[in-house]
């Protein structure tokens, strides 16, 4: 006897394997592509904020500059030369001229993005003057910045705080400011002479704003691409589970039409087995059954009261031709001569000979026959063969009596057709036992062959009808065949 479980996998299992490689290569590369995607974009977005916040930088110290160059023009013009003809020297100490140059500055940065001007002494590191008047006097908060202004070259400060975690609810503000030292210088008395520092100018500009503008310019890029990506990943995450489904689906398929491959093939090579063996034994049968009816008639006049013993020979070959005419049924092909006809006069013509054996049993017999059916293709003989293997089946579930339901009425779900129910009030059938019922050699009596209901099965099919069955244990089995209208 084969295992029904092979030890190493199958020819088709591993072909199955196979065929599921390049897709699963393909769903590889596919969440590859999208993760690389997703990086790109994020390191776009940091690419394209930080090229934001050196434009903006340029673009401010630009200002900057050119707000100083205008700035030391007009100090200069409104506020040194005045207070040098007038007071002979600069001294910021002086409230008059302190205030003199504070309106000058105010003057010429108002409307201006400037948030402070501070000037610084160009020998030493110390504030003479700054529109903030708690810095005026300090000393030593230039740095490096103011030492490279007071050797005439410009420099700049960006102070900056903030990241994409400061657009949260609760999160400290942004924070970016920009300071800019520029030589506050004279031109000597010669035109083109060398430029004089006189002092250090530094120019603070709150960036804030644009700071917030960059940030949360690259949020929405970030927010955008994953946005974007995760649309493109639900799909290929859609695409890939159906095509997943798909596959398994067709593997399915191909497995279960395999199956019943195999098995249309071992119930040929098991019918041509039986018909050969069926053929061998029916003809001894016969001779058996013809001797022990002799054998019956002599022993009534040489030992009478014995010739029960012959009539039980009798009786039982008249049994196993039974079972051999059932196993010739099944191992030979189907092949009915249809005709017109009616269902309904093969369903009388059955209950008028099942009537007798239904009353010995005690069961109740309930028959409705729609009048005025449409005629069908029938082969009546075999048609009654079906619907007789159907009811002794039924009768076999009731041993205790019951009622048993047969009616024939049109199939409103399928055209013109008909549809025949057959139910009984028995022990019914669990699912497994209900999935099995068909095939043939399934049962579980002690006697039978277990082919009835295989060669119904395959009668309603040369019909062109279907059979489905519902049960429920201990209420009882319906079996319901659908059949087409006669062609025209």
């Amino acid at each position: 006897m084969m295992p029904t479980d092979p030890v190493f996998p199958s020819a088709e299992a591993e072909e199955d394997k196979v065929s599921l490689k390049p897709f699963r290569l393909v769903k590889f590369f596919s969440f590859g592509a999208l993760a690389m995607i997703l990086a790109s974009t994020l390191i776009l977005s940091w690419m394209i904020s930080n090229k934001a916040k050196l434009v903006m930088l340029d673009r401010s110290e630009s200002y900057a500059l050119l707000l100083a160059k205008n700035l030391n023009n007009q100090v200069f013009q409104q506020f040194v030369i005045p207070a040098v003809l007038r007071y002979g020297e600069i001294a910021l100490s002086n409230p008059q001229q302190f205030k003199r140059l504070d309106t000058v500055v105010r003057n010429t940065t108002h409307g201006f993005k400037v948030d402070s001007v501070t000037i610084y002494d160009s020998k030493e590191n110390i504030i003479s003057y700054s529109t903030v008047a708690e810095l005026v006097g300090k000393k030593d908060m230039g740095g490096t910045e103011y030492e490279k202004a007071r050797h005439g070259e410009n420099a700049s400060r960006l102070s900056a705080t903030g990241s994409l975690l400061n657009l949260l609810p609760g999160s400290p503000a942004i924070s970016c400011k920009l300071n800019t030292y520029i030589p506050f210088t004279r031109e000597s008395a010669a035109d083109k002479g060398p430029e004089v520092i006189m002092g250090v100018t530094e120019i603070v500009q709150d960036l804030s704003d644009d700071l917030r503008a960059i940030i949360r310019l690259q949020a929405t890029i970030i927010t955008t691409s994953i946005a974007i990506m995760g649309g493109l990943f639900a799909l290929l995450r859609l695409l890939v589970t159906r095509a997943d489904q798909i596959i398994e689906a067709r593997a399915e398929e191909r497995r279960r039409l395999e199956t019943k491959l195999l098995d249309a093939e071992r119930l040929a090579s098991l019918g041509k087995m039986v018909a050969a063996v069926s053929h061998e034994i029916k003809n001894p049968l016969g001779i058996i059954r013809s001797t022990a009816e002799i054998l019956e008639k002599r022993l009534k006049s040489v030992a009478p009261g014995n010739e029960h013993l012959a009539n039980i020979i009798v009786e039982e070959t008249s049994r196993l031709d039974g079972v051999v005419m059932e196993f010739l049924d099944f191992a030979r092909p189907l092949t009915p001569s249809l005709s017109a006809g009616s269902v309904n006069d093969v369903l009388g013509k059955l209950i008028e000979f099942i009537k007798p054996g239904l009353t010995k049993q005690g069961i109740e017999l309930a028959a409705d026959l729609e009048a005025g059916l449409p005629a069908m293709e029938v082969d009546g003989n075999l048609l009654y063969r079906a619907f007789l293997n159907i009811l002794v089946n039924a009768m076999q579930a009731m041993p205790e009596g019951g009622t048993l339901v047969v009616s024939a009425t049109r199939d409103a779900d399928r055209g013109n057709g008909i549809l025949v129910s057959i139910k009984d009030t028995g022990i019914g059938m669990p699912e497994e036992k209900r999935e099995k019922i068909f095939q043939p050699f399934f049962t579980d009596k002690t006697r039978g062959t277990g082919l009835g209901l295989a060669i119904a099965k395959n009668i309603i099919d040369s019909h062109r009808g279907t059979i489905t069955v519902t049960s429920e244990e201990g209420r009882g089995t319906a079996f319901l065949l659908h059949f087409p209208a006669s062609r025209k």
